[in-house]
């Protein structure tokens, strides 16, 4: 009986949060097993239908993402991440890039303020720019350990600083995923080479397409970008609805030993927990610093960024799901709604809730519980002061057992 009211309860909330939705008629290209059905994440996903200027975004894109990378850090290569280039506007998500100073750039980044964790899939309606710079839409572990990239892709197929024809890189996106150990620096993802070489990998990390009149542009239309998270050791990538690759099992997850629980990297040792962390959602641009031409960095020039609209990465929607199995009632009757600011900070994070607040713990990025209080009221101050700098997550408890977690910087 209680099984059949939580079906229940699962098609009325997936209904009422589908109705207007972008993606609606779009299936997810992927079947579950034994009658199990695919449950919208509300809490990511976004379809963009609103005004978010790019000096200030407003509550509604602020209840979701936060404007900038998920850590402090504020870039690749020359990349300087900033707040303003990235707003919502026209019914999309807008990253743009521009010249700072002499030859760095200011580019747009994003990262959901709730994280995600297999058995999920999560897919995005994309447009690239028409640049030598990269656009990626991913997942990463907060401690930035582990990654799951469902596009990376490049617009431009000539860069006049590198002075050389960028084709090959404008005909193939990047599907992939990475393990790392921090310390020492060690990032191990798969290589194979990209279909359509004459000799394609059974399960390419770079795709190619041709349409019968060439390879295809990607920067030229929309496509929708996914990957099915099944659990720590199967990861299955999707482009326009079909599958492009897949990775199953430890040796094409994880067969440096990365991700062990003990030892990192010792092949003697194997507690390997594989794709097994709760990531952010991110999306950015970026110049990568390590891609070359002619011996030269690939950076725009001031003539290729002065055209906002080839420098632009547009975002149509972005959705996630769960499987019913993976849910519980509390799952489905949570709409405790909870808005945080300001984040980052230093001193005090003012937390106003849909619901009275019963309490709040607050966890490091490995998981450990730093503190915990309790709360009788919908508006109340949490003091970050004794706290180090870092990344925290508060995970906030309303009284009927409801929660929401959020992510916060302390500066």
């Amino acid at each position: 009986m209680m099984k059949n009211t939580l079906l229940i309860l699962i098609c009325l909330f997936s209904i009422s949060n589908l109705a207007s939705q972008d993606w609606n008629g779009i299936a997810v290209p992927v079947t579950l097993d034994g009658g199990d059905t695919w449950v919208l994440q509300s809490n990511v996903s976004d379809d963009f239908n609103y005004t978010a200027p790019a000096a200030n975004k407003g509550t509604t894109f602020k209840s979701k993402w936060d404007d900038f990378y998920h850590n402090v850090w504020t870039g690749p290569g020359s990349t300087v991440w900033t707040r303003q280039h990235s707003s919502v506007n026209g019914g999309e998500l807008k990253l743009t890039a521009t010249r700072y100073l002499s030859s760095s750039v200011n580019a747009g980044a994003i990262h959901s303020n709730n994280t995600i964790q297999y058995p999920v899939y999560i897919e995005a309606k994309i447009k690239i720019m028409n640049s030598v710079l990269a656009n990626g839409a991913w997942l990463l572990s907060p401690d930035d350990t582990q990654e799951i990239d469902f596009m990376e892709g490049y617009g431009a197929t000539y860069s006049d600083s590198a002075q050389e024809d960028l084709s090959w890189w404008g005909e193939r996106m990047h599907v992939s995923h990475h393990v790392f150990i921090r310390s020492p620096f060690k990032d191990w993802q798969p290589s194979e080479l990209a279909s359509g070489n004459g000799n394609p990998a059974p399960n390419p990390t770079w795709i190619r397409r041709n349409d019968g009149n060439g390879n295809i542009k990607w920067k030229d239309s929309y496509h929708t970008y996914g990957v099915y998270w099944k659990d720590p050791w199967h990861i299955y990538h999707f482009i326009d609805g079909v599958q492009v690759s897949k990775r199953e099992g430890k040796d094409q997850i994880d067969p440096l030993f990365f991700t062990n629980s003990v030892n990192q990297g010792d092949s003697s040792n194997d507690t390997r927990t594989g794709l097994s962390k709760a990531m952010d959602i991110m999306i950015t641009v970026e110049e990568q610093g390590w891609r070359k031409a002619n011996e030269k960095s690939v950076v725009p020039t001031n003539s290729e960024l002065s055209n906002i609209e080839n420098n632009t990465f547009k975002i149509d929607w972005i959705r996630a799901y769960k499987p019913t199995s993976s849910l519980s009632v509390k799952d489905v009757k949570n709409n405790f709604k909870v808005n945080i600011y300001p984040n980052p900070t230093s001193k005090l994070i003012q937390i106003n809730a849909s619901q009275l607040i019963n309490k709040i713990d607050c966890f490091d990025v490995r998981g450990k519980l730093i503190c915990s209080k309790n709360f009788n009221d919908a508006a109340v101050n949490f003091d970050l002061q004794k706290l180090t700098k870092g990344i925290y997550f508060l995970e906030i408890s309303a009284q009927d057992g409801s929660t929401s977690r959020q992510k916060i910087l302390k500066n």
